[in-house]
């Protein structure tokens, strides 16, 4: 086999091993005996949120050492008790729940969902568990905080959640500035405390929550025939299930079984465990208190969240930076004299061509979700999470590197390929000791930026629940309210790690340079003899 040959046959089964490690990897959403798999953002209190320890009936989250706590996770509870199950808290952002359910990666949705035409579509739903009223939140100080009908609100700037029926009904307030809807709770509090908007739309429970904890926010309640007029539907809450799922009619038996007495004080209990209540009652005070409350409630989830940060962009990067040399070497033989060869080559080049072109001019977060998602319903291949995102972050990498490869090699003078050529050398002796070797150093700032890129990027991550830094950090301040002070230390973490690494990388290449300045042999002799 020639040189040619081998590297060809070399790409095409780094190819085929990075595309076919889905398919042994352990499918985290597989049908699990025993287990009753629920998913939940586990920051929308006080309906869920996360927390570091056990209390007050808190269930450990997969694959993170955090627990899940609120009324949605007691309700999950009495459901798994009576189907005689293991409860599995699955932590999945808003928009991947829906997706999650239909791949077959979590059993049942207990997120305050309500059971809208729209989503019936796609899932189905239990008899509901909890039924709330519309408010709308609103700074305290705002001419607004005084509104006793929607017609008050006329002007004012309000938004809702995305994918949500509360985005929808901002359109029955008279004169409204309806503003883009906003991915989560934590990013409409955040807008509100800010002033970039004048309210958003919410359901009771949360809305008590954001006023108890935040005392400059009103909530803001109409009477019937003031305010929102809704289905009954869309103020209920209700557990979404899979299509035609066998199992619900047994959860509506249990459900049944559940008071209305019974579930007030359940909500009433969430109410005043939810971590942003003991937060507002510590007796510590002041801008540094609240930095110290936060970590010390939270740092350990940073932590580990940084650490998952670090490690995918750092296999990542590596293995991606191996499938880019690799491929940027590939495409750089040249064309075979063999019509069979030039053939093979040619497609070849046209199917990495489409690769690079596919991942380079798509955003990873939609990358993420075609991939963990879209590869379960479409071909039964569940992965899990770390492993997903290993995988897009190389092979995203991969993309990019491989062109930063090309122009490294590209930057080599071409007199050393005739020089390589003259003596004999094939183009796998000439790539593998005399060009490769430069090209590395050539391409390290552009490695190094790539290494930077991926620790930041890995936070669209979240969209399929990898629990890294930013995830954490949108976690915690789902559950606490501290929005700024919270995502201060996530921002300095992120400063950190960055600026270790690209520090580090500096000394590597001053390595590679070697020194400055050389001194002949002859003079350093002349120099010890004297």
């Amino acid at each position: 086999m020639n040189k040619k040959s081998f590297s060809l046959g070399l790409l095409f089964a780094f190819i085929l091993v990075i595309f076919c490690a889905p398919v042994f990897s352990q499918a985290e959403g597989t049908e699990a005996n025993g287990e009753f798999r629920v998913g939940m953002e586990a920051g929308y209190a006080p309906f869920n949120w996360s927390q570091k320890t056990d209390a007050h009936g808190a269930v450990p989250i997969q694959g993170n050492s955090s627990y899940a706590g609120g009324y949605d996770v007691q309700i999950a509870k009495k459901i798994a008790a009576g189907l005689d199950k293991k409860l599995v808290i699955v932590q999945t952002k808003w928009d991947g729940l829906a997706p999650a359910l239909q791949s077959g990666k979590i059993d049942a949705i207990i997120a305050g969902m309500s059971p809208t035409a729209e989503r019936r579509k796609e899932i189905d739903f239990t008899d509901p568990y909890y039924e709330s009223q519309l408010v709308v939140v609103v700074q305290k100080k705002s001419k607004f905080a005084d509104a006793k009908n929607l017609k008050d609100l006329s002007g004012a700037k309000v938004t809702a959640q995305l994918n949500t029926f509360h985005y929808s009904v901002i359109d029955q307030i008279p004169g409204v500035n309806k503003q883009q809807a906003m991915d989560n709770f934590s990013a409409m509090r955040t807008a509100l405390a800010s002033g970039m908007i004048d309210g958003y739309v919410s359901e009771r429970p949360e809305g008590v929550t954001a006023t108890s904890v935040n005392k400059e926010l009103e909530m803001l309640e109409f009477s019937k025939e003031n305010g929102f007029q809704t289905n009954a539907e869309d103020v209920q809450i209700a557990v979404g299930m899979r299509k035609a799922d066998p199992t619900i009619a047994k959860v509506n038996q249990i459900l049944s079984g559940i008071s209305s007495e019974e579930r007030t004080k359940i909500m009433d209990q969430a109410v005043k465990d939810q971590p942003a209540a003991e937060t507002s009652d510590s007796e510590k005070t002041g801008v540094l208190a609240d930095f110290k409350n936060i970590w010390d409630q939270y740092g350990g989830m940073f932590l580990r969240g940084a650490g998952l940060t670090l490690f995918i962009a750092l296999i990542g990067t590596f293995v991606g930076t191996a499938l880019g040399l690799l491929i940027g070497v590939v495409r750089t033989i040249p064309e075979s004299d063999n019509k069979v060869k030039r053939f093979f080559q040619k497609l070849g080049n046209g199917l990495l061509s489409i690769y690079i072109e596919v991942f380079r001019g798509t955003p990873m977060m939609v990358q993420a979700m075609v991939i963990f998602y879209g590869l379960a319903l479409a071909f039964g291949i569940s992965l899990d999470r770390t492993v997903a995102a290993l995988f897009i972050v190389s092979i995203n990498t991969g993309a990019y590197m491989s062109e930063i490869v090309r122009g490294g090699i590209f930057a080599v003078d071409s007199g050393q390929f005739e020089a390589a050529q003259a003596i004999g050398m094939t183009h796998g002796q000439t790539m593998r000791k005399v060009i490769v070797p430069q090209v590395l150093r050539n391409i390290l700032p552009a490695t190094g930026n790539e290494f930077v890129i991926n620790i930041k990027d890995t936070a669209v991550l979240s969209v399929i629940g990898v629990a890294d830094l930013f995830f954490q950090g949108n976690s915690a301040s789902g559950a606490n309210f501290q929005f700024f002070q919270t995502f201060t230390i996530v921002g300095i973490m992120y400063l950190i790690m960055t600026y270790a690494i690209t520090r580090v990388l500096r000394v590597v290449e001053k390595k590679m340079d070697g020194p400055s300045a050389y001194v002949k042999v002859e003079e350093l002799e002349n120099v010890k003899e004297s």
